[in-house]
């Protein structure tokens, strides 16, 4: 008899937003904002964009297997071999096999709350277990208390530099401080998927692809985020070779499509366009900020592309009633947030719209609570 292995079945399902034209449909509504997947506002990379319209004449074709030229890009890019690069479907297929090819029942990974929804099902899916470190009161990562954590059945380490939902950061000479006492028999998994946006906003963040020879290091990146790519689900990890080895005897073949492989490659060369995407990120941010201070909610400041707020109300409350007016933000009461929200930072005419709606929603919840 067939059945789903019990570690599986606790696996607790990631539910991604709606479709805009399905929510426009059942509200009736003409527009959507949407603010609830930290995707870039300005739309994907036009150079992306015209060269993947170029290829599409080879749809008949399947892919590289290899991804060479995409590999070979990334590589320029950022200083690397091409035997140090594993692309896949988002960062979220790196950090699937490298769980799959390192974690198993009896062993353990340790990572922060109040982060990367994807880094408890990996683990869970691994059958392995979860070794969950507090954050601080400010909501920002302990690393010391993640050295503390691991033991002697650690595998794998998990950190989200800048981290997602709070947007905070740890500087390059705390990741270096942290990684002289960090173990040579550990995997640490270093998500930077947000990279590019603390980059813009002039912190000073490592770069985890300088550090892969130092210990044993995964650094994961992503083309969802500021490139706007996310449509074609394209990311890629840099590591020592031998751990990319590891992680391509477990992927599947062609995993990644032509249109991303082409995409990819030519969104790497569109400089302009990311660095227009920083300076719209941090004048978003300046506006939402004084929103926030105006309104009297408190919030995190960011190194990403969007803000965790404190509303004052049930998180799933201001969720369902912004999504009534057409704007859609992240309910954070699935992370322990249960009056936060966390909202995308968008073009200053989505930024606008949202301000005004949340000050609507904030005032119907503040008349009837009287």
């Amino acid at each position: 008899m067939f059945s789903l292995p019990e570690h599986i079945k606790k696996v607790h399902v990631y539910e991604p937003g709606k479709p805009e034209d399905e929510l426009k449909r059942e509200l009736g509504l003409r527009e959507i904002v949407k603010l609830a997947s930290n995707e870039n506002p300005l739309g994907p990379s036009p150079a992306a964009v015209r060269a993947i319209i170029e290829d599409l004449k080879n749809l008949n074709r399947y892919p590289d297997g290899n991804s060479y030229y995409l590999k070979r890009a990334l590589a320029k890019h950022l200083g690397v071999g091409i035997e140090n690069l594993f692309v896949g479907l988002g960062s979220n297929e790196a950090l699937d096999i490298i769980s799959r090819a390192y974690l198993r029942p009896g062993l353990n990974a340790v990572y922060s709350e109040k982060s990367f929804a994807v880094y408890p099902i990996v683990v869970q899916l691994a059958g392995a277990e979860h070794k969950v470190v507090k954050v601080k009161d400010n909501y920002y990562m302990d690393l010391k208390a993640h050295l503390d954590a691991i033991d002697e059945n650690t595998a794998v380490v998990f950190l989200a530099n800048p981290n997602n939902p709070t947007g905070t950061a740890f500087s390059r000479t705390e990741f270096e401080t942290f990684l002289k006492d960090f173990p040579d028999n550990v995997l640490l998994v270093l998500d930077e998927a947000y990279y590019e946006y603390a980059v813009g906003a002039g912190f000073d963040i490592e770069n985890g692809v300088e550090y892969i020879h130092e210990k044993n290091i995964v650094v994961t990146r992503t083309f969802s985020k500021i490139y706007g790519l996310a449509g074609l689900r394209l990311g890629y990890a840099v590591a020592k070779k031998e751990i990319i080895d590891d992680m391509n005897r477990i992927r599947q073949p062609f995993n990644v499509t032509r249109p991303a492989q082409v995409g990819g490659v030519a969104a790497l060369e569109d400089k302009m366009f990311i660095k227009h995407s920083q300076v719209v990120n941090e004048e978003g941010k300046k506006y939402l900020y004084e929103q926030f201070e105006k309104l009297g909610l408190p919030y995190v400041p960011t190194y990403a592309n969007f803000i965790l707020v404190k509303v004052g109300f049930p998180s799933r409350e201001v969720f369902k009633r912004l999504l009534q007016k057409g704007v859609i933000v992240r309910a954070m009461d699935g992370y322990g947030f249960n009056d936060h929200i966390r909202v995308t930072v968008g073009t200053m005419r989505e930024n606008i719209i949202f301000i005004n709606k949340l000050k609507e929603v904030l005032e119907e919840l503040k008349d009837e609570s009287l």
